[in-house]
């Protein structure tokens, strides 16, 4: 495991020497669950501020978090340039063509030079092909254009769809709703619409409040009609007429009219929904990265969508069970105008909502921005976490310093003037209130290339593929229907109807054989008459209990199984469940239709006796409540809980077991190595103070052997002069001797150190790897009653109504 490949740990770089002015050794690694507590990145144009938030996605990317990504100039979606094997081909349809013609070069040519670039500059940040593999192996990247169709289109239509149980229930977060909508569309319509004193947004909320309380919901054309004639007859304390009279209301209804009639608009209502969790999941359950790349639309049309969007998110957000891990990600590039100090335009509310709850559920926000005047002091409150670059102006230092000093774990203004004054290119300021302190740090090569903002055809380059192969693949693979019918071990496939030919009479049959007729639905496809063949009808309650897995589900089972002439008439393994209902049977005969063959046995009420016997038997194997279960996690699925939705659930759990691990390992290490880098201090000091006096006895002992020597060229030397000498000399032998033990205790502590963060490593890979199975075993099971819990109520004969098509063959008509 590379340095950086840490358990919930994102590795953003180096940390920087402001006096060496050069990134060193140590790595730049953030706690992953920090961004629970939302970030801001500031930095101006150059600074290396969409590089650095670029890699903070690759990063969340490869440990599975999801993210939405609003991308106003198309920047982020660099995210899908990324080229495993560093192939200039693979580069040169995303070069800039025009800086190849600057550099006197060729396209090919350049694309060579930006390849070689990029190899570089990972490998100098200790990253190479695998890890981008793992990159793209990790998570789903994908382009949406709302109001285009170069990505994946979007369709607004679900935004007037009656919100979930969540937000009916939360009267704030239905008024935060109904309000954050009305605004939206009166914001695309160009009408400045105050909350409390504009008619238009009074009548429009009222409108949709009315209707969403109802669990009513509401497309354009509905609003418009309503707009003209509203469901009430009065707006707070006067009458409907007085407060908005009928014709200006029509003049409103026109120019919405006149907005959806245009040739542009459609492109709004097609493409896929705005539902939030099928965004940031695949079908399958893998984590996507969902861009959403505005730089297309007006001012108008970029806030309408945004504040749409944020809605979305947070009525998805409210419906999430509380997490302290990190769940998702929400990224705004460029936040000029969505959260303005001064002013409240549509998207601000559902913003500082977003900022200032969303940490219970998991939900961290991430805001980049070029001025830190594009930002609401209420906003820089509610950040923990600020990566901030080279600044544009004194004056936008000034205002962040003033924000960085009342936030909650501010800084010294001095320090922060210290501190900001060293910033240069992808240098950044890093602030974590769940930190130690602030640190500066150089931020790595991001492994996507940084070609610049994508144009509608490189995205529509880029999507078309995604879209071909997201259409040719089934959405689960399985209808969702079918899946569920395999799962509880019944049909899913319609027998066919008994063979055998045809009898015009109805058979007479003893007054104790209950027999009935279904419902014909259809006529059949060709002409003739209906043909009415035997069936045998088996109606039944059934309870599925199972007190460990939560399910207690009492159902009415209806089957009809074909009944034949043979050792073996009827087969309950070829039961198959009608789409009528037992009160939808006839005890008539109808008027016309010719009858099959009835086997004899299916003439004697003692049969039906058996075949009753035979259901409550079956009835275990025929139906069940599919479940799904997590065997490493002990969780197990709630009825009708989906197998996307549960993986999702085991991801989560097993992420805040993996988290709870990790703070347990590296807590049960840190004590270790606080001893081990006390011992290393004293060892060094001891080392030091060794080398400090050993110096000093090999000079003491220089000048004695020196003094010595020229006595003795003097002839004035004496006997005890000689020993002395002798003494010093010793002496330093031995100090020699103490320093050679000092530095090898200085390295046995070291190599302690070495060992024990090795140790470290091997147990936070070994929980790595338990997890990351854990995270992803999930298995099918089955919840079956018990004949004790089954309550057979009728087993009849039913005569089903069949026709034939051109060709002859039998076509059920019920």
């Amino acid at each position: 495991m590379a340095d950086f490949e840490r358990l919930g740990l994102f590795y953003l770089g180096r940390n920087y020497d402001p006096e060496r002015q050069q990134p060193t050794d140590e790595l730049t690694l953030y706690n992953a669950r920090d961004l629970t507590t939302h970030a801001i990145c500031v930095g101006m144009t150059g600074s290396g501020k969409t590089g650095l938030c670029i890699t903070l996605l690759e990063e969340a990317a490869i440990d599975e978090i999801p993210a939405i990504v609003i991308d106003p100039k198309g920047d982020i979606a660099n995210l899908l340039l990324t080229f495993p094997d560093l192939r200039p081909e693979d580069f040169a349809p995303w070069v800039d063509e025009d800086e190849a013609r600057r550099q006197g070069r060729t396209v090919q040519e350049y694309a060579a030079q930006q390849a070689s670039l990029w190899e570089e500059g990972l490998r100098e940040w200790g990253q190479g092909p695998e890890r981008i593999r793992r990159l793209r192996a990790s998570a789903d990247f994908a382009i949406y254009t709302p109001a285009s169709s170069a990505g994946i289109p979007v369709s607004v239509l679900g935004s007037f769809a009656a919100p979930p149980a969540a937000v009916l229930e939360d009267a704030e977060a239905l008024r935060e709703r109904v309000t954050a909508t009305a605004s939206s569309l009166l914001a695309l319509l160009g009408i400045e619409g105050d909350p409390n004193l504009s008619r238009e947004h009074l009548l429009i909320a009222r409108i949709l409040d009315h209707n969403w309380r109802a669990g009513q919901s509401l497309d354009l054309i509905a609003l418009i009609q309503q707009i003209q004639s509203p469901p009430f007859d009065r707006v707070g304390a006067l009458e409907l007429n007085a407060f908005y009279p009928a014709a200006e209301r029509f003049a409103l209804a026109m120019k919405l009219n006149t907005l959806i009639a245009s040739p542009g608009f459609e492109a709004w209502l097609t493409g896929v929904p705005l539902e939030i969790d099928q965004l940031l999941y695949t079908p399958q359950g893998k984590p996507r990265v969902a861009i959403f790349s505005i730089a297309h639309l007006g001012d108008a049309e970029r806030m309408f969508f945004v504040s749409l969007l944020l809605e979305q998110v947070l009525g998805w957000m409210r419906a999430q069970p509380g997490t302290s891990s990190l769940r998702a990600l929400l990224y705004i590039d460029e936040l000029f105008g969505y959260l303005p100090p001064g002013s409240n335009p549509p998207s601000k509310r559902p913003l500082l909502t977003l900022l200032k709850q969303a940490r219970a559920f998991g939900l961290g926000v991430v805001l980049a921005t070029q001025n830190p005047v594009d930002l609401d002091y209420k906003a820089i409150s509610n950040a923990g976490t600020w990566f901030i670059g080279r600044l544009q102006t004194e004056r936008d230092k000034q205002r962040l310093m003033d924000g960085l000093e009342s936030a909650d774990g501010g800084l010294p203004r001095a320090e922060l003037e210290r501190l900001l004054s060293h910033l240069g290119n992808r240098v950044f300021l890093l602030h974590n209130v769940h930190a130690d302190g602030p640190v500066l740090f150089t931020a790595r090569w991001a492994m996507s290339y940084l070609r610049g903002p994508l144009t509608r055809q490189q995205i529509q380059r880029l999507m078309d593929p995604y879209k071909a192969a997201q259409a040719a693949a089934p959405a689960g693979g399985v209808p969702a229907a079918a899946s569920r019918t395999a799962a509880a071990g019944g049909p899913v496939a319609a027998p066919h109807p008994p063979s055998g030919a045809s009898g015009a009479a109805r058979p007479v049959l003893p007054p104790d054989v209950p027999q009935y007729y279904a419902p014909l639905r259809r006529r059949p496809p060709s002409a003739g008459s209906v043909e009415y063949r035997p069936y045998c009808l088996g109606a039944a309650r059934v309870r599925v209990y199972d007190r460990k897995a939560g399910v207690d589900e009492t159902q009415d089972v209806l089957l009809v199984a074909p009944l034949r002439d043979g050792v073996l008439p009827l087969s309950w393994e070829e039961a198959e469940r009608p789409a009528f209902a037992l009160d939808d049977l006839d005890r008539e005969p109808p008027a016309d239709g010719s009858y099959g063959p009835l086997p004899p046995e299916a003439a004697s009420a003692r049969s039906y006796t058996r075949w009753k016997n035979e259901l409550i038997s079956e009835l275990p194997r025929l139906h069940g409540v599919p479940l799904f279960r997590s065997p490493s996690l002990g969780l197990v699925s709630a009825p009708g809980e989906s197998e996307r939705e549960f993986r999702l659930r085991v991801q989560t759990r097993a992420r805040e077991q993996r988290d709870a691990k990790m703070d347990a390992l590296r807590n049960r290490y840190a004590s270790k190595l606080r001893t081990l880098e006390d011992r290393l201090r004293r060892a060094e000091e001891r080392y030091q103070k060794e080398v400090q006096e050993s110096r000093s006895e090999l000079f003491n002992t220089a000048l004695s052997v020196g003094s010595s020597l020229l006595r003795a060229l003097t002839g004035s030397r004496s006997i005890t002069q000689a020993t002395t000498a002798g003494r010093s000399v010793s002496r330093a032998w031995q100090q020699q001797q103490d320093v050679s033990r000092a530095a090898s205790n200085v390295e046995a502590v070291r190599a302690q150190i070495a060992e024990l963060e090795a140790e470290l490593e091997r147990e936070a890979r070994a929980v790595e790897e338990q997890f990351q199975a854990m995270a992803h075993e999930v298995e099918p099971i089955t919840i079956r009653p018990g004949k004790a819990n089954i309550d057979v109520r009728l087993v009849a004969l039913v005569w089903m109504p069949f026709g034939r098509d051109e060709s002859g063959a039998p076509v059920p008509l019920w």
